[in-house]
């Protein structure tokens, strides 16, 4: 489906998160014409892509009159430097749309005001391949239309999901946000482990490597739970069955990842403070 926007959408900042949502965008048809992108420096991919598009770069901000959303991809560090600079936008009053982490509804409603319309999103990596998964909050004055209009645009890099209570997305990040990095070293841990059974380390990190993406393929592709999928390799008194008898102790890894994500969902909660 082709996206359609009532006026033009201004991406602040086209780094690697923001970057990919642009070639997901021009992927789904939207036009160069409709793109304003502001980054002082973007990556020399992002510049091949503005110039093929013919994407406006860097224009004067109070030329800009028809925004209708502008999506923050800024990094949070250096969000509240930002948001000064882009206050003449409000003037079309446009939904502002913010993928940094840890900076919550109230900090951006100091910088833009209270009737400025937010909406909240907590992304992931794999949105670099389209398959990534967000979950949006929304504050008040953002009308139905424009978090359709939002969830829509993050549609075009993997799943949305919404949630009301912007205190859950501390959650969210200790699961989705931070979660790409527990698959990653589950992979890493299951090379290392292949070398000391007695694999060659570039046989032991291809296995790895294809067996959690073959594995995440088949759960993404499969209708069945993955506690489902699991019993379906795991014949009794099995070798899968003695691994998951180490892994399923009382201090494996359901205890690991609990704590893993309470200290991630902690730490969300102390950067957004």
């Amino acid at each position: 489906m082709t996206l359609k926007l009532p006026g033009r959408l201004v991406l602040v900042g086209a780094g690697k998160m923001g970057g990919a949502m642009l070639e997901g965008w021009l992927d789904r048809g939207l036009r160069g014409s409709e793109i304003v992108i502001l980054d002082p420096g973007p990556p020399r991919e992002i510049e091949a892509l503005i110039a093929d598009h013919g994407i406006t770069h860097n224009p004067p901000v109070d030329s800009i009159d028809d925004a209708a959303v502008v999506l923050l991809a800024v990094k949070p560090q250096i969000m509240d430097d930002v948001l000064p600079t882009v206050v003449p936008l409000k003037r079309s009053n446009p939904v502002f749309l913010s993928i940094a982490a840890g900076k919550t509804i109230a900090n951006f409603e100091t910088h833009l005001t209270g009737d400025a319309a937010i909406v909240r999103a907590m992304p992931n990596t794999p949105a670099a391949v389209s398959r990534g998964i967000t979950v949006i909050c929304p504050n008040p004055k953002a009308s139905a239309e424009q978090t359709d209009l939002c969830r829509e645009l993050l549609e075009a890099v993997g799943a949305v999901a919404a949630v009301e209570d912007e205190g859950l997305l501390d959650a969210v990040t200790g699961v989705s946000g931070s979660g790409p990095a527990y698959v990653f070293l589950l992979a890493e841990c299951m090379a290392a482990a292949g070398v000391k059974a007695g694999l060659p380390e570039d046989l032991a990190t291809q296995l790895a490597r294809a067996t959690v993406c073959g594995a995440g393929e088949l759960m993404h592709q499969s209708p069945l739970p993955a506690g489902t999928l699991r019993e379906n390799v795991t014949s009794p008194n099995g070798t899968t069955a003695a691994a998951l008898d180490v892994l399923r102790a009382p201090d494996g890894m359901e205890k690991l990842l609990t704590e893993a994500i309470q200290a991630a969902t902690k730490r969300s909660r102390e950067l957004a403070g």
